[in-house]
């Protein structure tokens, strides 16, 4: 498992993010903390395009300091961008980051919603974003979630009034909330959607705007306020003993794989809010002025109200136990009032608390992390009132199924323990990602279940809902069945428990390069998800591939263990793509998974079920060079690419650079943003240079604008600066400038053919000023744009040669695209002749 712990403790996540699925212990603070909550009945949503986006701040400050129900609704789940911890790119990133989310949303206290948008990349303007997102649909998604969602207030991190000034995404999430705010009301408008939920009408919509969307701090001052509010989100939480600013930091931080980890600020601090639609607080700093957010707003919560803020006035800090009698009172009152939203949102929020103040422990595990459908699994049923108050536990069902029908007296301090035999339902589905389950488009995901669009994750497969009566009222308390473990350096851990196939299977290399007519062993890979499981491995693929053989039998004795199994495939003669499933039969029944696990120590496990499949490409390339030194930034799969041409890539780490040491290799090469994110080479780059001044061809990716350490005066051996320059439309037409250079003939030669079928973007964070050595290699840009020239950029250095590119190869190679493995090829073979020896790699 990989590890990037953060120390976190706070009144909201009580443990360490190692045990991210590990239940919370609830202080008096705490208690008392979401009893002020309870008594607020105000909601407000936040509205941005990716992770990352939200203000922590605000949404920590209205959940905490105002006590609102407070959600982000992230439009996309940020599918599109780069992966600073692991490998994790694509969907499986868009996985991640809903996870980070959701750890963030545990530390600020909000809530989190998403759309069916899918990150495709960055995008220039809005118009772009919304013909590929397909904005009727999003826009009804955004409004659904105001209608499910019921905010009284509206805050948009993005201004919908300045398109192409920034990520089109990000106005475009504006101009959809400025869109739903006046549709959510309107019956007509997505009339289809109202099956399961009414029409609702925000109170106010905002721009959260700040200083830098005026340009400068002295024109912030200068411009017109009257519409703007302000509030102080720097307050201090005595209770809490941290400021709101401290939990935003680490709510923030949450978001490792965008490196997001910062330091807190302490201290007042402004937060600006521009009023879009609505009345005007007279109040400047009260988002909420003039709403209703008593129990007065429900008929029939009066009475609860009285009840509530008594607990709240005269709460007990040193025994909360002795408001559960008043607690379930306000519960049973609150079960006969109509209002069917605030009912069951405020319910929810009773029971965490009733179950908080009497010191319940509740829970449902197994010692398994995972099974099969039809399979029996054993259950850990434990209960304990550590309370002196009479609590009985009258029956326990797992989903629908009731497992235990013995009423039990729950009495002070005493555990209640029940292991219970479960088979698992044959039609149970299996565990992933339900906006995964289906093949979307480039720009929406495809979810036929209406009642999962907007939710963060899937729901868990199994629930145990403990009835319990409290003096006669009864109250249900759920909670998801989890898999629990010891082990000796952690201890206790949670995890999600998940249902999976039998076996699936995996073809190792996602993108597989014939280089010429040469057949090759394709390993698949089978792992049995239950014990003495036997069956059948299929290959299927195009009818110019040909296979030696079309299945093979597998039998595999252990839960956990794998056999591979070898196929011998065969290219056809000219040049083609294919893309080649693997199937697995077991019993009779077939499936076409692969099981990728996504472990973080600040998330839960994620399970997810992708196609088992790879791109096969039979490619007429050549190379010069053999052995290729690779300098590892920020993530990617580059160097697995190049090993499919048959280049020999050894991971070069920073450290062990010295004097001569890269000497060995034909070519070295820098991942993507390496000088952004190993300090490291800060120490070692007169080595790389002095490699290619000495004959050698460094081949830098791309690094974004400024962001390495500050002993760069520059990054290459001559002047280059790096801009934010970049071609987002991957169909967008490029020009070879440099037609005679080597780098476009040899060993391969170079066409505008070899551009086509590139994925998500050409390029990015393009130089847009170089000094005379340099030489310009392509030309291309975006529809309405300038072209530009500095995508591919080549310099002789000495006796050897400096390449700067911010193509996309990260993107391109893993991609299987013919066009990028040749040009690469190229960049790798520069000063190098076909008649090369191949250097030999000591030791």
């Amino acid at each position: 498992m990989r590890r990037f712990a953060i120390s976190i403790l706070t009144c909201f996540l009580l443990v360490s993010p190692s045990f991210a699925q590990t239940p919370k212990n609830h202080s008096p603070a705490d208690i008392y903390h979401e009893i002020q909550k309870l008594n607020f009945l105000g909601t407000a949503l936040y509205i941005a395009a990716h992770p990352d986006d939200e203000n922590t701040r605000l949404i920590s400050y209205l959940s905490n300091h105002v006590h609102a129900r407070t959600g982000y609704l992230s439009l996309t789940r940020g599918d599109g961008g780069q992966n600073l911890i692991g490998p994790e790119l694509r969907e499986l990133l868009g996985v991640l980051r809903t996870q980070e989310l959701l750890a963030a949303r545990r530390v600020d206290g909000g809530e989190q919603l998403f759309t069916r948008a899918v990150d495709f990349g960055y995008s220039k303007n809005p118009k772009e974003t919304l013909g590929i997102w397909d904005k009727d649909l999003i826009l009804g998604d955004v409004v659904t979630a105001i209608r499910k969602f019921k905010p009284d207030v509206i805050v948009n991190r993005f201004d919908h009034r300045s398109p192409g000034t920034t990520h089109g995404h990000h106005t475009a999430s504006a101009m959809l909330s400025v869109e739903a705010f006046d549709l959510a009301n309107d019956p007509k408008a997505f009339s289809d959607r109202l099956e399961n939920t009414d029409t609702w009408q925000p109170k106010r919509l905002f721009f959260n705007t700040s200083w830098w969307f005026y340009g400068s701090q002295e024109k912030f001052e200068q411009a017109d306020k009257s519409k703007l509010l302000n509030v102080d989100i720097g307050t201090y939480y005595p209770m809490l003993g941290m400021s709101n600013n401290e939990i935003a930091a680490m709510a923030s931080s949450q978001h490792l794989c965008q490196g997001f980890g910062r330091l807190s600020s302490r201290g007042s601090e402004e937060e600006y809010l521009e009023l879009l639609k609505g009345d005007m607080p007279q109040n400047n700093s009260d988002l909420f002025e003039g709403i209703n957010t008593t129990w007065t707003r429900v008929a029939g919560g009066k009475e609860i109200g009285a009840i509530l803020d008594k607990v709240e006035a005269e709460f007990n800090f040193k025994d909360p136990s002795v408001h559960l009698s008043d607690l379930v009172k306000a519960y049973h009152l609150l079960q006969k009032i109509t209002d069917d939203h605030w009912k069951e949102l405020k319910s929810k929020e009773l029971r965490a608390i009733i179950e908080e103040v009497g010191g319940l422990h509740l829970e449902a595990f197994t010692a398994q992390g995972y099974s099969n459908p039809g399979a029996p699994i054993s259950l850990n049923l434990e209960a304990v009132n550590r309370s002196n108050k009479k609590i009985m536990l009258e029956s326990v069902y797992i989903n629908d199924a009731i497992i235990l029908n013995e009423p039990v007296s729950l009495k002070d301090n005493k555990l209640f323990q029940k292991e219970i035999k479960f088979n698992i339902p044959e039609s149970t589905n299996y565990t992933g990602p339900y906006w995964l389950m289906e093949k979307g488009t480039l720009g929406t995901y495809k979810v036929t279940d209406r009642e999962l669009i907007g939710k963060p994750e899937s729901p868990r497969a199994f629930t145990a809902t403990f009835h319990l009566s409290f003096d006669g009222v009864k109250i249900s308390i759920t909670k998801d069945v989890l898999y629990k473990y010891g082990r000796p350096d952690k201890g206790e851990i949670y995890q999600p428990f998940e249902i999976v196939p039998k076996a699936t299977s995996m073809l190792k290399d996602k993108v597989i390069i014939f280089s010429d007519g040469t057949a090759k062993q394709i390993p698949v890979t089978v792992k049995a998800h239950k014990d003495n499981v036997k069956g059948m491995v299929k290959l299927r693929i195009g009818q110019d591939w040909i296979l030696d053989i079309p299945a093979q039998a597998f039998n595999i004795e252990k839960k956990g263990d794998e056999q591979t199994l070898f196929f011998t495939l065969s290219p056809p003669a000219s040049e083609d793509e294919a893309y080649m499933t693997s199937l697995v039969e077991v019993d009779g029944e077939e499936n076409s998974k692969e099981l990728v696990t996504i472990a973080y120590d600040h998330i839960p496990t994620q399970t997810v079920l992708m196609p088992s499949e790879a791109k096969v490409v039979r490619l007429d390339i050549q190379k010069a060079g053999q052995h290729i030194g690779y300098i590892m930034g920020a993530g990617d799969d580059v160097p697995t690419s190049l090993e499919q041409i048959g280049f020999t890539v050894h991971t070069v780490l920073p450290e062990e650079i010295t004097e001569n040491s890269l000497d060995k290799y034909d070519a070295v090469v820098l991942g993507i943003r390496a000088y952004n994110v190993v300090n490291e080479l800060s120490f070692k780059q007169r080595y790389i240079l002095d490699y290619a001044k000495n004959g050698g061809t460094v081949i830098v990716q791309y690094n974004t604008a400024g962001r390495w350490a500050d002993q760069f005066e520059n990054i290459a051996p001559y002047e280059l600066q790096i801009s934010r320059d970049r071609v987002t439309n991957e169909n967008s037409e490029v020009k070879i400038i440099a037609e005679d250079h080597d780098l476009v003939n040899y060993p391969n030669k170079i066409t505008t053919d070899d551009f086509k079928g590139w994925v998500q973007e050409r390029g990015l964070y393009f130089p847009n000023k170089w000094s005379k050595e340099f030489i310009p290699i392509l030309e291309m840009k975006d529809e309405g744009e300038k072209a530009t020239k500095g995508s591919l950029l080549i310099a002789p250095y000495g006796e050897g040669h400096y390449i700067y590119t911010g193509l996309s190869f990260f993107r391109e190679l893993p991609a299987g695209v013919p066009g990028a493995y040749k040009l690469f090829s190229n960049m790798l073979s520069v000063g190098k002749d076909n008649l090369s020896k191949k250097k030999q790699i000591k030791g």
